[in-house]
This record gives structure tokens, sequence and C-alpha cells, in this order.
């Protein structure tokens, strides 16, 4: 559609999805496009850098923002990192989209309400995994008790796993952007190039498949990308702080190494519709996680320095 093909009630505008770590915000992303836009797993600060995932209709353009989780507790550039990554998306939005992880609250969830407290954009709050409740009847309690936290503009429960209610929460969004033409081509899904792509589907893998400390140290560097006609080369490092990180992610016999690239090359495969060959090295950068130079370098981009200037 061209500016002129859009009818004078088209909504556009973006949406923010704001939470805490592991409360489901890329599921519910990733849901609503369609498309594996967000990696996921069961640990929580999966997503580290924020997502553009784009939903375009002939009624209207969400730009949904994808956030890394918020959190307190954790400390080093890398968190902060993510936390301004967060915090610097509700500046510039139309819409927040606040994601709870049923009826639990927790200390990182009462900060999030204490950020958004200040925010004058419509907040809707969405109660994800109510699938999981099973006494229903506590459900409305808890809504009416967060209700006077916040003023929200809606109160969706949903379950992002299984896109129950997602289209009324949709709706909802739809009905709260600015009447707009389409801010971007309607033909594309986000802002990050298939070579992020791919690094984060490696990162997914490993997330997934290690034990609970050893992904928090990894970050992966694609080397190389060369798209030719009917395959995909791809040649990535794995970067850990330790050698002995290093060993675990290798595994006995280079299993550990083989299966996380296997994943990651069905994953690939099916995202670019292509052959993908992939090739995969270890590498040891000690203490990347809290060094900003060695972020920069690994494509997280420094926020810190301005407040030192």
């Amino acid at each position: 559609m061209t500016t002129t093909d859009y009818p004078e009630n088209y909504r556009s505008g973006y949406v923010a999805i704001i939470g805490r770590p592991n409360v489901g915000k890329s599921t519910l992303l990733n849901y609503i496009l369609g498309f594996h836009l967000s990696i996921t797993s069961k640990k929580p600060q999966t997503t580290r850098h924020r997502l553009l995932g784009i939903k375009t209709t002939d009624t209207a353009q969400a730009v949904y923002i994808d956030t890394p989780g918020l959190h307190q507790k954790h400390k080093g550039a890398i968190h902060t990192y993510m936390n301004k990554e967060a915090l610097s998306t509700l500046l510039d939005v139309d819409v927040i989209v606040f994601v709870v992880d049923g009826i639990k609250l927790t200390a990182e969830d009462e900060y999030v309400i204490e950020l958004l407290a200040n925010c004058e954009q419509p907040i809707i709050l969405a109660v994800n995994k109510v699938d999981k409740i099973k006494d229903k009847e506590v459900l409305l309690p808890f809504i009416d008790e967060l209700s006077k936290r916040l003023n929200f503009s809606q109160i969706v429960p949903v379950s992002a796993s299984k896109g129950s209610n997602v289209a009324e929460l949709e709706r909802h969004i739809e009905s709260l952007l600015n009447l707009s033409p389409a801010y971007f081509p309607e033909e594309q899904i986000t802002d990050k190039s298939d070579r992020f792509h791919a690094s984060e589907l490696i990162r997914e893998k490993l997330m997934r498949l290690l034990g609970q400390e050893v992904p928090y140290a990894v970050a992966v560097e694609v080397e190389a990308f060369e798209e030719e006609a009917s395959i995909i080369k791809i040649s990535a490092i794995i970067w850990v702080e330790r050698s002995n990180q290093k060993s675990i992610i290798i595994g006995s016999k280079g299993q550990q190494l083989k299966e996380v690239g296997k994943q990651a090359r069905i994953s690939m495969e099916r995202l670019y519709d292509k052959k993908v060959f992939l090739k995969l090295w270890v590498k040891v950068k000690e203490g990347w996680s809290d060094d900003q130079k060695a972020l920069k370098s690994l494509g997280y981009f420094d926020f810190l320095s301005h407040d030192e200037n």
C-alpha cells in the first residue's frame, strides 16, 4: 500500500511489551507475529536486545518492541545495558503492554509497577499463563487489587503459549494506536538483520541445552554470513568468560557443541527457507559481560558511556 491507499481510519503506532524477566513477553510477541522473532527459553533474561516486531493488517500497523526483562538484583555492565534498553523504550511508544505471570507478583513486578506509575501512555495489563491457574476465582481479586495500583486502559487475561485471547489483546492495542498511515513497508517484519537472527538462534539453543549458569556467560558473534542461491554459509564464535565454560559447551568429544549446531541449523533452515552450512567455534574472552568495550564489540550498544561524559 502507498500512503494514499490507507483508509482515513487506519491506525499505526509503537507498542512496548514490558515486564520482569521470564513472564512470556517474547512468546507473546512471537505468537502475535506468527514468526519466531524473539528467542525463548525457560531461563530468565533470555532476551538481551530491544527488538522491533511489525504486524501490518488492513486496518492497522502495530510496531511491537520486545524488551529485556526489567530486574534489580543483577549487577554488571550487561545487566545495566539490558535495563537501559527496556527503560528507554518507554520514552517513545504510544501504548504499553505490561505482562505479568499469572497471579504471582514479585519484587521485580513491583519495580516495574513503580516505573509505569510515571508513564502517561495508556497501559494494558496482560495477565499471562492463565491456562496454568487452576482456581480461576482467584483471578478477579488479583486483577482488582492491581487495578488500584495503576490505571489500566484494559485488562486482558491471555495464554501467550497457546494463543488464548491474544486476538482480543490485539484489538485493544489497535484501538489505542494513532490515526496514521503505516510507518514501515507492509512486508517488513523486523528491523534486525539475518545475521542478527542467526546469532540469536545459536544463543537460544545454548540457553536451552546448557545448565543454569553458563548461558549467562555466553555471547555469539557471527563472523561470516554468505548467502548463495541454494545455501547460506555461516561461521560464528561462541564467546565465554572462562576456559571451564568452554569445556562445558564443547562437551565430551565435542557432542554438546555438535548438538547446539544441529538444533541451530534446523531452526535457521526453517527461518531462511534454505539449506544452511554452520560452523561454530568456542573462544574465551575473560570478563566480557562486565566490560563495556567488549559489549560494544559484540553488538551491545554502549548506552553507559553517555552517563559518564
